[in-house]
């Protein structure tokens, strides 16, 4: 297990504040063998001087810096850099267990799985734990793809990398799409198509930090991420992917798709629910067209239900609604 060299990839951009306490939990991981590459991604706030001292101090940290393009175009710099033959990935404002890697490395070596997954919990910023989004196994599970695919439409599953301990291999022919956000979701699929499962271990290795200035977590009254496109259209994509090879996961892809285009409406600023904005009405069409299945879907909660077919028939008067409720607590 010594000999196999880890990869921890990590996308910086102006996170300053917080990348020393990233940066240390990898640089004091159990398992030694590791690369610690740093990737600033046109930092502006001195976040990219500050990698440099970290890789004066440790000769496993090598720093990349280049121009702003976002964080799948820092981590495919990364995966270019690289030369362990496992690959991880921390984002720069969280931070992972002492062991993590120790834990992951162990599994994937010794089951010969080209994909381990260690859970993880989030925290805000003072450190505190808050609800579990993805809950995590009692013990050690392998999730054949089907059914990993089946438990991500269900909003069940873990599709982050920042999870995951990959085998090099599996890059060979993906990279992250440019330009993109929900990136993680399209490619891991890709690479579960080519694989049997994942194995997932119980411990909540890797902690997501809640960050209140995060630019997807906070934003104005009228301003959007393209990650509500995005959800979309990977929705769309899953569908077909489903059909395709995967029929018994149709009702669950087309629960996937209406919950995709819930949290499309209820995000989209209601200055922007118009005719002109071909984006909306596209989605308007499609919940007009699966209405029915919206009422029958067996994977639907009631409440969402209520707020489809509500979104379906007065869009803009449920979300003027929502927004009051949202102001009032």
């Amino acid at each position: 297990m010594s000999q196999e060299k880890i990869s921890v990839i990590v996308p910086v951009y102006n996170t300053k504040d917080c990348l020393k306490r990233c940066v240390d939990s990898i640089c004091h991981q159990t398992y030694d063998n590791l690369e610690i590459i740093l990737v600033d991604d046109g930092s502006t706030d001195g976040t990219g001087a500050l990698c440099d001292t970290f890789a004066a101090t440790d000769d496993r940290i090598r720093v990349y810096h280049k121009e702003n393009g976002g964080a799948s175009s820092a981590r495919n710099v990364g995966l270019e850099k690289a030369t362990g033959s496992y690959i991880g990935f921390v984002d720069s404002d969280d931070y992972v267990e002492e062991d993590t890697y120790e834990q992951m490395i162990k599994l994937a070596v010794s089951e010969h799985f080209p994909i381990v997954q260690i859970s993880r919990d989030e925290r805000d910023e003072a450190g505190r734990k808050l609800e579990d989004i993805c809950v995590p196994p009692k013990e050690v599970r392998f999730c054949d793809t089907e059914t990993f695919l089946k438990e991500l439409l269900l909003h069940q599953g873990d599709c982050s990398f920042c999870t995951k301990l990959i085998r090099k291999e599996l890059f060979a022919k993906h990279r992250f799409p440019e330009g993109e956000l929900n990136e993680d979701f399209k490619l891991l699929i890709e690479m579960l198509l080519e694989i049997e499962g994942i194995a997932i271990l119980p411990k909540q290795g890797y902690h997501v930090v809640c960050r209140s200035n995060s630019t997807t977590r906070s934003r104005s009254e009228d301003s959007f991420s393209r990650v509500f496109l995005d959800i979309v259209d990977n929705a769309d994509w899953m569908q077909e992917l489903v059909d395709n090879s995967y029929p018994k996961l149709h009702l669950h892809a087309i629960r996937f798709n209406l919950f995709q285009r819930l949290d499309y409406l209820l995000h989209v600023p209601i200055s922007q629910m118009n005719r002109e904005n071909v984006f909306y009405q596209k989605v308007k069409k499609y919940l007009h067209r699966h209405l029915i299945d919206t009422i029958k879907n067996p994977y639907l909660t009631k409440k969402n239900k209520i707020y489809l077919v509500l979104l379906t028939v007065a869009p803009k008067k449920v979300r003027k609604l929502h927004r009051w409720k949202m102001r009032c607590g």
